[in-house]
């Protein structure tokens, strides 16, 4: 009878023991269920209660970028095997093959890639814009192609600033809140020293920005004014690390032979595990001088290329000893510009050259 009924109780808690586990699986089904991210549970539900994405989720699945996985905001290229990658990610690509003195590869097939054998893809950048996004201040879905125009002037929860922020006002808030804040707003009642406080701010970038133009108007009264478009390849230092450096041909101003030299974050060991990118240059005068050279200099987008940089002058005084000037900053936008400039083959620009008389 002992036996007996230790048989029984050992199958009742045979036949029990699927019964707890389910409850655990049901319990843990509940818990992920309150875990899971609010957009992942945007699905429809098909007939049978199973979950479906929607027809434009699934495109954009397909039609992302190969490389940061993200739908294109702009220019969608692909390689010969349709393979697709955004405009940043595709330069990015060929600028990280520049520094390592590599050829560039598709991410995905491994094929080679370049300016000349990518294409860009017109099909999908139109299908692409065609696609909803959300808005990041309200949260609704808008045609791509739309989107920048809402979220600048249309959304009523854009981030705005107060009519008041010229005399100091910090506030910023949905726009839809600035019409009340405006009203209750504290600083038009502010005293003139208060305000004198803000304004300096104001006159300090606008005298910044005056002192350049005037110091372009300045230099255009030198006797001695040259420009050159010049055109800067890619070459590698002779190191164990070969690095990469631009440089241009020689070329003449003011009876004198120049060379004008590039390089990657200062000379930075591996550029590739850097994020930010950056170029410097220097000025080199490859004649002998007998008397010292007072030279300003600055760099402009030429006619024959399309490099997006802020004017910077720059002044040196070239000698026989001293004939390198110091490296400065290439004055770029952003990290994107330097990438693009690195997938070219070549980095065109102008520079124009004032000598101030003896």
């Amino acid at each position: 009878m002992a036996e007996q009924s230790g048989e029984a109780s050992s199958s009742s808690s045979v036949t029990e023991a699927p019964a707890t586990a389910q409850q655990l699986h049901e319990e843990l089904d509940k818990i992920k269920e309150l875990l899971e991210p609010e957009k992942k549970k945007r699905k429809l539900l098909r007939g049978d209660g199973k979950s479906e994405q929607k027809l434009e989720h699934r495109l954009g699945g397909i039609l992302c970028c190969a490389v940061c996985l993200d739908l294109p905001r702009a220019a969608v290229y692909q390689c010969t095997n349709g393979h697709l990658m955004c405009a940043g990610c595709f330069t990015h690509v060929l600028a990280d093959a520049r520094l390592r003195d590599e050829l560039a590869t598709c991410p995905n097939c491994r094929i080679e890639i370049s300016k000349t054998s990518a294409s860009r893809n017109l099909a999908v950048e139109k299908a692409v814009s065609e696609l909803p996004a959300e808005c990041q201040f309200c949260a609704k879905e808008f045609p791509r192609n739309s989107l920048e125009r809402h979220e600048e002037s249309m959304c009523e929860e854009r981030i705005s600033s107060c009519k008041y922020s010229r005399i100091g006002c910090p506030w910023r808030g949905p726009n839809h809140e600035s019409s009340e804040h405006e009203t209750h707003c504290v600083h038009p009642h502010r005293t003139g020293a208060d305000v004198m406080e803000a304004l300096r701010d104001i006159d300090a970038r606008t005298l910044e920005e005056r002192r350049l133009y005037d110091n372009v108007f300045d230099l255009l009264s030198y006797e001695k004014i040259t420009f050159n478009d010049l055109q800067m390849k890619p070459y590698r230092t002779d190191e164990y690390v070969h690095k990469l450096f631009y440089e241009t041909a020689r070329f003449t101003a003011f009876n004198y032979q120049w060379v004008v030299k590039a390089r990657i974050n200062n000379s930075q060991r591996d550029p590739t595990q850097s994020s930010e990118r950056d170029m410097t240059y220097q000025l080199i005068l490859k004649s002998k001088t007998t008397y010292p050279l007072s030279l300003h200099y600055l760099i402009l987008k030429g006619p024959f290329g399309d490099m997006k940089v802020k004017t910077r002058i720059h002044r040196f005084d070239f000698t026989d000893s001293d004939n390198e000037s110091p490296y400065l900053p290439l004055p770029l936008p952003d990290t994107n510009e330097c990438n693009r400039l690195l997938a070219v083959k070549a980095i065109n620009f102008r520079l124009i050259m004032f000598l101030a008389s003896k």
